[in-house]
């Protein structure tokens, strides 16, 4: 850290001895051996990371080589996300109950904040309860097939079809994971069977291998993953209509699907009367629920009464303290 501080604040480039008597921590090298050991390790450590480090003649008319970092290379541009991205931020960062992604989430939040980004998750308007571990899979499964994507590399696992069906060894090239209804999916191309194909994470064996040069597979320029998942699983057909009672500047996620009908004031608090296409009474009845106060089911009854004993399960099992 003393050395990034020290080369982003020179215009010049310094040379190793410039910096092995003005940077912190250089000081407690005996010998020039020692010190050029900790010099290179640091420089390759800084390479590692991503920052640009540069080298260049310490002057004008000096053959001596030194080293800077270009503040315009280093700092990222400015930050500015709208209201509704910065609370689809908050609600991601709710999504994981893991100290693993939880810790992730938590820290590309403080980042956030750090650079000017307003991200409350206190004032969303959505209390989301943590991604039930049967629809997205082992978390171990989810963060290696990422990993994979990232990297650009194939991943074999072990998959059934069904829960009764055995174990089958698949040698996938992965483009992406998506959700729907709930359900999260991998989609990538199946070598053995030349085609693309979607494997529901949760069917997903925890031996999750990555393989093969890094770079190697990337999705195709085009591909739509949704459209993919939406293809194999079937369009769900619409099986009612639920009318929703939101509070104003809550349920952004209700409003974008559902249609308004008035504005209405309910309990002293102002909203909106909302109806919305029910293609699954479940996941619909689980999205109203993380809502909490702020979304109330007008009708049907048994949807009400669904998200009324959802509610009053999460209370069962939340420890309240006084």
């Amino acid at each position: 850290m003393n050395l990034v501080i020290a080369l982003l604040s020179t215009r010049q480039f310094l040379s190793a001895e410039r910096i092995r008597a003005s940077v912190a921590g250089y000081e407690d090298s005996v010998t020039d051996e020692a010190f050029s050991r900790m010099f290179e390790r640091d420089k390759n450590e800084l390479r590692d990371l991503g920052i640009p480090l540069e080298i260049g003649p310490v002057g004008r008319f000096s053959t001596l080589e030194g080293y800077r970092i270009n503040r315009d290379a280093y700092e990222l541009p400015d930050i500015d996300l709208s209201s509704e991205e910065a609370a689809a931020v908050a609600v991601a960062v709710q999504m994981w109950e893991s100290p693993e992604l939880a810790t992730a989430a938590e820290g590309a939040l403080l980042k956030l904040r750090a650079a000017g980004v307003s991200v409350e998750t206190d004032n969303v308007g959505v209390s989301v309860p943590a991604v039930p571990a049967r629809t997205r899979g082992s978390e171990p499964v989810l963060g290696a097939l990422l990993a994979a994507i990232d990297a650009g590399q194939a991943v074999r696992f072990d998959h059934h079809s069904a829960v009764t069906d055995p174990w089958v060894t698949r040698d996938v090239e992965p483009w992406g994971v998506v959700t729907r209804f709930g359900r999260w999916y991998l989609v990538g191309h199946d070598r053995e069977r030349d085609a693309v194909r979607t494997f529901r994470l949760s069917r997903i064996g925890d031996n999750v291998r990555a393989y093969g040069p890094e770079n190697a597979v990337r999705k195709p320029d085009g591909t739509d993953l949704r459209a993919i998942v939406d293809r194999v699983t079937g369009s769900t057909p619409v099986t009612g209509t639920a009318t929703l009672w939101v509070a104003k500047g809550r349920g952004r996620e209700l409003r974008r699907i559902g249609t308004e009908v008035e504005d209405r004031d309910l309990g002293g608090r102002p909203g909106s009367v909302i109806t919305v296409a029910v293609r699954s009474r479940d996941w619909v009845a689980r999205l109203i629920t993380g809502f909490g106060p702020d979304v109330l089911v007008l009708d049907p009854p048994e949807l009400r009464a669904d998200v009324i004993a959802r509610l009053a399960s999460v209370l069962d099992h939340t420890e309240v303290g006084s």
